[in-house]
């Protein structure tokens, strides 16, 4: 877990017990993992850490020096053993022959692979040689807020001077490469005494003998930066004072639910976008200050938070005192227009000749006054760390700008490491997205069989999942094993009964701030009974009509809302049953509900198409495994009107269809999938029968 204490010290967290016994390459392995597990330190992907550590040279046998580094793309609180890269250190050095300065570093890195130990396929990062050369067994390089904060100050040099006399050295703004490493190593040599060094703009350099004197040195560097930093800046107005009131926490979520599908829609053309919100306590302090618009438009200044926040964030014009949403939302398109005319601007003034095509001139930073911190990015995790690394961001403002002026990185500089060819060459290695990446779907019934395995299939090809369902428990199960394959961050529940209008509408909202809208709706909550005619009560009735009917209108409603706010299209499956097109002895109220269901569907395919909305349905029937429907009374009921019993239900059931199978929640669950991805791109007001054969559906 990531420790987000609110205490201002970093404890030291070094187990001398778990330590002991530990080899190099382990004990590494342990100091990035703690190091990683406080975002005060460094937050995800951010710094790396090495170790010098006497290897045998798989060739020769004989006792070699090996650099074990942070792989390229890995994030030092996650990393595993197979995380990190290993070369040889003899080898490192004998780039230094071959460099031919700064004009061609970058040509350098074409060469660590032919300096890989062992054969490992992790691919060495850019900060390589900044941690070979530095003359020390164990190297941390991390990105504490403190140390940034020093860092992107006017008179940084002095202040880390006062700080640290000595002890930590400074080195001014230079990209991460190759000439950086000798110039840290360069440091080293003329200052043997020194324990670490600040990079300008960027962050910590810390070495030592051992794994844990280098540790200690990292954690007690920072902890010294925030001790003198709570010192200079007590009783001092942060970021200019207060400008404007949050305005309460509800208020405040019920307004991004309004802006972020806006928003989403408008950002979301050629690619589909996945949002974040964010009203912590550092977020707010910083949208209701006074100097925020000023501080905002200077960038962040450490490389790792630019990449992952572009040049500056957008400033949404709204006064929380006097709340105006519709006049909010009809400005955003303008708003949205300047920043990309802005953003194009700055690509034409900074490129060079052999700079990457700009990438999307949307901005991924949203600050609004009295409401909070909005994010958007391709993916839900990246949308979270964005917003992660502006908040990082927002503190080394308020500590550069109590003790000094803060400082962003000169334009040019942040375009050359935005379009760094380097970066680029990362970015296009990276795998291709899976199908329905950037897909915000809703599941209600999302606590039985085939809503679980509908949620599944979907997370499977990239989407992210809200959870409807009246059963809370069961609920929470789901979302726990779900969460656990794949991952906390693209799945959500909440607790609703699709027949109440205001559960479904908060539902809506809910998902709308924590993805940023909706593309997918899967209409699943299913109730059945089985009566005569003549024993079906009016309560019964209404009962299959208000959950099978109506609140299929109310989950419909609510999502061509949202849908059409979004304006970039959607899918709308409705899962019927086979007892929407043939009828079925003593279940009258059953099989009405879900005819009704089914001319739902196609009169919203009718609606929907103007808009990109298409809307098909699943007809199932006969899903006895994992069916919620099928652990009450509808079994008895249905086994007494086929005049047998549980266990020979489903027997009868697969020998009544045409193929003589069984129906599973995953078959349901993968013509759902069909209908929610750009395969059915061309379908709407369609049904797809998912029964093994029943001659009575056949449609045509």
């Amino acid at each position: 877990m990531l420790n987000t204490s609110a205490s201002s010290r970093l404890p030291n967290l070094w187990d001398k017990e778990q330590a002991r016994g530990m080899s190099e390459p382990e004990l590494l392995l342990y100091r990035s993992n703690v190091l990683g597990s406080d975002k005060r330190v460094t937050n995800y992907g951010g710094g790396n850490t090495s170790a010098k550590v006497m290897q045998k040279d798989p060739l020769t046998g004989e006792m070699v020096e090996v650099l074990w580094v942070k792989g390229s793309g890995g994030d030092i609180g996650s990393i595993k053993m197979d995380g990190f890269a290993t070369l040889y250190m003899d080898k490192l050095e004998a780039l230094k022959g071959i460099y031919r300065g700064v004009a061609f570093e970058d040509e350098m890195v074409g060469y660590l692979p032919h300096c890989t130990f062992n054969l490992n396929p992790r691919a060495a990062s850019i900060d390589t040689p900044l941690h070979a050369y530095v003359p020390r067994k164990h190297v941390d390089h991390v990105h504490a807020d403190a140390i940034i904060a020093l860092a992107a100050s006017a008179d940084g040099e002095e202040l880390a001077r006062r700080v640290f006399g000595d002890e930590i050295g400074w080195l001014p703004w230079k990209r991460p490469g190759f000439e950086l490493g000798l110039w840290l190593s360069q440091f080293c040599k003329d200052n043997p005494g020194a324990k670490g060094v600040i990079l300008a703009s960027h962050g910590l350099f810390t070495w030592g003998d051992t794994a844990e004197e280098c540790y200690d040195t990292t954690i007690d560097i920072i902890n010294r930066a925030v001790a003198w930093l709570e010192q200079e800046t007590a009783g001092k107005p942060v970021f200019g004072g207060e400008k404007h009131k949050s305005l309460p926490a509800e208020e405040r979520r019920r307004i991004a639910s309004v802006l972020m599908p806006a928003i989403r829609g408008m950002i979301s053309r050629d690619v589909p976008m996945l949002g974040h919100f964010d009203d912590s306590d550092a977020v707010m302090q910083f949208v209701c200050a006074n100097d925020m618009e000023q501080l905002a438009a200077l960038g962040t200044s450490c490389p790792d938070h630019f990449l992952r926040t572009k040049i500056a964030p957008l400033v949404i014009d709204f006064d929380p005192a006097r709340p105006d949403v519709d006049g909010t939302l009809a400005n955003l398109g303008p708003a949205l227009e300047g920043y990309r005319q802005h953003y194009a601007a700055y690509y034409q003034r900074c490129k060079h000749a052999d700079s990457p095509p700009m990438r999307d001139p949307s901005p991924v930073v949203y600050l609004i006054p009295g409401v909070g911190m909005i994010t958007f990015a391709k993916d839900k995790a990246t949308a979270r760390i964005s917003g992660e690394f502006y908040t990082n961001a927002i503190n080394v403002m308020r500590g550069a700008s109590s003790v000094s002026a803060y400082c962003g990185l000169p334009e040019q500089e942040a375009f050359d490491i935005e379009y760094w060819l380097l970066e680029e060459a990362k970015l296009q290695r990276m795998p291709k997205p899976k199908s329905l990446a950037g897909r915000i779907a809703i599941v209600t019934g999302g606590a039985g069989g085939i809503g679980s395995a509908t949620a599944e299939r979907l997370l499977s090809e990239g989407a992210c999942v809200m959870l409807a369902d009246i059963d809370a428990e069961t609920l929470a199960k789901v979302c726990e094993t779900l969460a656990a394959r794949y991952s906390a961050d693209v799945i959500r529940t909440v607790s609703m009964n699709v027949t109440d209008e205001t559960a479904v509408d908060d539902a809506y909202a809910e998902m709308a701030v924590e993805f940023g809208g909706v593309d997918i709706v899967v209409s699943n909550a299913g109730i059945a009974s089985s009566a005569a005619i003549e024993d079906t009560s009016l309560a019964l009735w209404n009962r299959n009509m208000d959950v099978l009917s109506t609140g299929y209108f109310l989950v419909s409603r609510a999502a061509f809302k949202m849908l059409k706010v979004q304006d970039i299209g959607g899918s709308m499956i409705f899962i019927a049953s086979k007892n929407g097109l043939a009828a079925s002895p003593n279940a009258s109220a059953y099989c009405t509900a879900k005819a009704s269901e089914i001319h739902l569907a196609r009169c919203l395919a009718l609606e929907g198409a103007p808009h990109g909305i298409r809307v098909n349905v699943v007809n199932p029937d006969a899903v006895l495994r994992g069916s919620k429907i099928w652990s009450g009374d509808w079994l008895d009921q249905r086994a007494s009107t086929y005049k047998t019993d549980k266990e020979g239900l489903e027997e009868m059931y697969r020998q009544r269809s045409l193929l003589k199978r069984s129906v599973l929640p995953e078959d349901i669950a993968e013509a759902t999938y069909f209908f929610a991805s750009e395969a059915s791109s061309k379908s709407t007001g369609n049904i797809i029968n998912v029964d093994a054969g029943n001659v009575q559906t056949f449609t045509r």
